[in-house]
């Protein structure tokens, strides 16, 4: 089940649908990392640096399920790992999303074969500018 788990997240993370986080105002004048953020003003995370960062992925740009495993092969997870925003506007159901994927991903798996359409090369390629989809594709699936 770690490996499960670890290839999950790495979805999440290479497959990253919105690069940049919802935005938002600052409710007060701030400071962050030397920079002065006077209040009311807009501020917008940006996801996908920190999910490409690569000092913190050793592989940034391939799915790599190994982001999540510890040398024993145990999930870990990452500071970096941030799909469901950041701070404390972040997503409220990311616990619950978490439980739903997962539990969705295993119950396909157990039941199903998934592959690519004999020759065909899948795509890790998206489209789109706010919020990024896959390109079209095909997929066989057969019952186990």
């Amino acid at each position: 089940m770690p490996y499960t788990e670890a290839v999950l997240h790495e979805i999440q993370r290479v497959g990253n649908i919105l690069p940049l986080g919802i935005p938002h105002s600052a409710g007060r004048d701030t400071t962050v990392c030397n920079y002065f953020i006077p209040k009311g003003t807009v501020v917008v995370t940006n996801l996908a640096s920190v999910l490409n960062d690569k000092t913190q992925w050793e592989r940034p740009q391939q799915f790599y399920p190994e982001h999540f495993l510890d040398d024993q092969g145990k999930f870990r997870n990452r500071e970096a790992f941030l799909p469901y925003s950041a701070g404390k506007r972040a997503c409220l159901g990311e616990n619950l999303a978490r439980m739903e994927i997962f539990l969705f991903f295993t119950s396909v798996l157990q039941r199903f074969t998934i592959s690519a359409p004999q020759g065909v090369k899948l795509s890790m390629e998206a489209h789109g500018a706010s919020l990024l989809s896959p390109k079209p594709f095909h997929i066989c699936v057969s019952s186990r």
